[in-house]
Order: C-alpha cells, then structure tokens, then sequence
C-alpha cells in the first residue's frame, strides 16, 4: 500500500477514484474537496472537475422519486459517466469516483482519456470487504449479498493484477488502504 500525503498527475489527466461499494471513495472526495454532498453537478476546482455518482444520484432523485433504485441505477451510471467524458473532452482535468470493478468501464475511460491526448490514472482504495459493508451501512445504502460478491470478485482480479506490477489500461496506479487514504492531503495537477 502506498502511503502518500500528496498525490500528483500530468495536467489534464483523467484520475478515477476506485474501490468496492462502501470503501469511501465519496468520503475521500468530500473531504479533499470540500464538498457538501447535495451537490447535483459536477464541482470546479479550479481546472479540475470533481465528478461524484453521488451528483448524478441527487439530480436524478429530483425527478424520479418513488422510482425503485434497481430502475434508477442505469440513469444515474450513464448520467455519470457522460459528465466525466463532458469534462474531460471539455479540456479539465478529472477526478471522479468510480465503481471500479467493471474492467470494459476502465478501457472505455481510458479510450477516451488518449482522445484527448491525455492519461488515466487509478487510486484505488483497498479495504476489506467487512470495512466496505460497515461503509455501506453508515451510508445507508447496503447493495444486495450476490451484488457485493460480484463486486469483490472483479475487485480482486483488479488487486491481484495491480501487484504483478502494472493495471493496463492505466498510465498509474496508486493503492492506499483506508490509513494512507485518511493522510492523503491532496490530489493536484501540475501546471
């Protein structure tokens, strides 16, 4: 696990923020952030654009509200992941959270990213899944037992590929137990 106070990437870069459902991706880009988590669009940070599901859940929630979850959970994703290509074909710099376990969604960022004439880089936050669903359970929102299994299969592979030395198809990955996420000060760009 790597231990890091600040974490930096070429400008532009595309960074995705991974880990199991209830890991505390959110959690770490409220805090480095600062954001208040009713947001309902992407957040500027100067020329970065800090892209959380959470946004495209509350914008969704506006309109859909009875709408079972199962129904609105494809909205939410797709609304997510255009706003993350929107910004980052608009010329900014991303970080965003992802899910992270779905590989064909890690290439499709990283097309995208060598269409800009850029990278993708991961963090991903490693925890286990005991700390994950404890994580899910503070937010109230617990995924089924089979969907969770599933999750921590693909997240497994995603691990195990991350130690042999290289996660293609990123440029960098960095991986931070729950400890060196809760040091991390800052995710910055250089100029």
């Amino acid at each position: 696990m790597a231990a890091a106070e600040d974490l930096r990437y070429p400008a532009g870069s595309l960074v995705l923020v991974a880990g199991l459902p209830g890991a505390g991706k959110s959690t770490l880009l409220l805090r480095l952030y600062r954001l208040r988590g009713d947001e309902t669009e992407p957040v500027a940070a100067g020329p970065v654009r800090v892209i959380d599901s959470r946004q495209s859940r509350n914008w969704w929630a506006r309109y859909l509200g009875p709408v079972p979850v199962r129904a609105r959970t494809p909205l939410v994703h797709a609304t997510h992941v255009w706003r993350i290509a929107r910004a980052l074909l608009g010329g900014h710099a991303v970080v965003a959270h992802t899910r992270g376990t779905w590989p064909h969604i890690l290439h499709g960022f990283a097309w995208l990213a060598h269409r800009r004439g850029t990278d993708l880089h991961l963090i991903l936050l490693d925890v286990t899944p005991q700390i994950a669903r404890a994580g899910q359970r503070s937010r109230g929102r617990v995924v089924t037992d089979m969907t969770f299994a599933r999750h921590c299969r693909r997240w497994q592979v995603l691990i195990d590929r991350t130690r042999t030395g290289a996660l293609e198809p990123a440029a960098s990955v960095t991986v931070l137990d729950r400890v060196a996420a809760d040091e991390l000060d800052g995710i910055r760009f250089d100029a």
